[in-house]
């Protein structure tokens, strides 16, 4: 009896370790961008996003997630209620390449084991990283590149909606902000050093990026195995 329980206790560990419920699908919306140049709309999204994303869902309560996201962001200071940036005229667009991942929770249990149409708010949060292109504003106001790109840290903060619409298909509307640990996407401040004296606008607040939109994804897997001793 004594090497029985251990030998089931490792047996049903696999089961589950081995039946878990996963995602995989795609992510399509637009884009926007906060920083010292354009508007300054937290949700205006004015350029197209899309990706794709993975999730394991290790309870109904919570998922581990992965998303890669391509998109480009703007700026047009003409485009700002801000008299000032108006004046300025300023505009800048970037491509930009993102990988994020941590953990998603729901606000009650969203069990895809269970028949029938379920929904449940969620929200997202982890770390992320960004790719794009490095520019600075010269003197005159002209936006140019530097010939080079950088990848910058931050933290996503997403809240969204997700129900299933089918019995392996699960529908979601979110909108995720991205606080970013670099003031360098907007070119107001340049990558080399040597260019300092082309920095502009407020150095003490990072840029913020937000993309909004819908995912939907495909669930596949076993129901997980539970032992009770």
């Amino acid at each position: 009896m004594r090497y029985l329980i251990p030998f089931l206790i490792i047996i049903c560990s696999h089961q589950n370790t081995n039946a878990q419920i996963y995602e995989v699908g795609i992510f399509a919306g637009g884009s926007n961008f906060i920083g010292d140049v354009g508007a300054t709309n937290y949700i205006s999204p004015n350029q197209f996003a899309f990706g794709a994303i993975a999730k394991w869902n290790r309870s109904a309560r919570h998922s581990f997630r992965v998303s890669v996201i391509f998109s480009d962001l703007e700026g047009i200071d003409g485009k700002s209620d801000d008299p000032r940036r108006k004046q300025r005229g300023y505009e800048f667009n970037t491509s930009v390449f993102e990988v994020s991942a941590g953990m998603e929770f729901t606000f009650w249990e969203f069990d895809l084991h269970t028949s029938g149409i379920k929904g449940t708010p969620y929200l997202y949060s982890g770390i992320s990283v960004v790719n794009h292109d490095n520019y600075f504003f010269t003197s005159s106001g002209e936006y140019t590149s530097e010939n080079n790109s950088s990848w910058a840290f931050g933290i996503p903060m997403v809240l969204g909606y997700k129900s299933n619409i089918s019995n392996h298909l699960i529908l979601a509307a979110e909108i995720g902000a991205r606080y970013t640990f670099s003031d360098e996407l907007d070119g107001s401040v340049p990558d080399a050093e040597y260019r300092e004296q082309f920095s502009f606008g407020n150095t003490n607040s990072n840029d913020w990026y937000v993309f909004t939109g819908i995912t939907l994804t495909y669930t596949f897997g076993r129901r997980p195995c539970y032992c009770n001793f």
